[in-house]
């Protein structure tokens, strides 16, 4: 009897163990989410004085798609270039920190997290500061011609690309290191045994063995890129508006509830498609490389 009490309880530990994560997540993402839906289908004629009524506006989605599409593509156009610099930026120095820092490993990581010791919008501000058209690195881009005489960064859409690709660098580089921090080396000296250059030995042996890292870490920094909007509200112009910018706007400024959370439905669905459909050619890769 004792027994198959034991094994009962056996049984019960692992669903015990993810009830508290199991409420918050229903408390704060699943509960709030079913009333942003709701919201999404709200008389768009309403308003918040007036108050909204229910009336299953599907016509809503289609609305707030066919206004603000190019906004959606380019919070997603600029999500994806972040995330390739941010990989083309990331892999060697989470490489460098995996396999070469030696007792410095801890240091370099230590620098890599620092950011996240300070605000996020503190960060920003520090970017809009180094891009500002007095600042230092505009002066000497102008004195090597890289710029032309009254050329800027600030306000432009590399300067929106820049600051997200620097804030969501980090979600980069620790996966990738967690990955290549696990690399076995002697797989390395063998392929050198087996008379392979470095750049085969990256293809064939770094590579595959980094791929978990890198899927990842592109969904780390994708995700959040693709919803943001204070680099594009601070570091660019009307011109490089996000559908974060909009959806911001739409609550807070129009108070146009209905079409707010449309949209912000609308870029959850672009965003899921985009990331099942990088899973599903992508991720068999990476369970092969576990």
């Amino acid at each position: 009897m004792r027994a198959r009490r034991a094994d009962r309880w056996g049984r019960l530990v692992p669903y015990l163990l993810i009830l508290p994560a199991g409420l918050w997540l229903v408390l704060f993402f699943a509960v709030p989410a079913v009333e942003l839906f709701a919201t999404s289908l709200y008389d768009p004629a309403g308003s918040l004085v007036d108050g909204y009524a229910m009336t299953w506006a599907f016509g809503n989605y289609p609305a707030a798609l066919a206004e603000y599409w190019p906004q959606l593509l380019r919070s997603l156009a600029y999500a994806g270039v972040a995330t390739a610099a941010s990989l083309l930026l990331g892999f060697p120095l989470a490489y460098a920190i995996a396999l070469r820092a030696g007792r410095f490993r801890n240091v370099l990581l230590v620098a890599v997290v620092a950011p996240f010791f300070t605000s996020f919008l503190i960060r920003t501000l520090a970017w809009k500061a180094i891009l500002s058209d007095n600042g230092a690195l505009v002066d000497l881009l102008r004195d090597l011609h890289v710029l032309a005489p009254d050329g800027r960064l600030l306000a432009t859409p590399f300067a929106v690309v820049a600051g997200l690709t620097y804030n969501v660098l980090p979600f980069m580089v620790l996966p990738l290191y967690a990955s290549l921090e696990r690399l076995d080396r002697r797989l390395l000296e063998a392929a050198a045994d087996l008379y392979a250059g470095p750049v085969a030995t990256f293809r064939a042996v770094t590579l595959p063995l980094a791929a978990p890292g890198i899927v990842a870490g592109t969904l780390l920094t994708f995700i959040p890129a693709a919803g943001d909007y204070i680099n594009a509200q601070l570091l660019g112009t009307p011109g490089t508006a996000m559908a974060g910018n909009v959806i911001d706007s739409a609550f807070l400024v129009r108070l146009d509830y209905p079409q707010a959370a449309a949209l912000s439905f609308v870029l959850m669905a672009m965003i899921l498609v985009l990331v099942l459909a990088y899973l599903r050619r992508v991720g068999a890769t990476a369970v092969e490389a576990l």
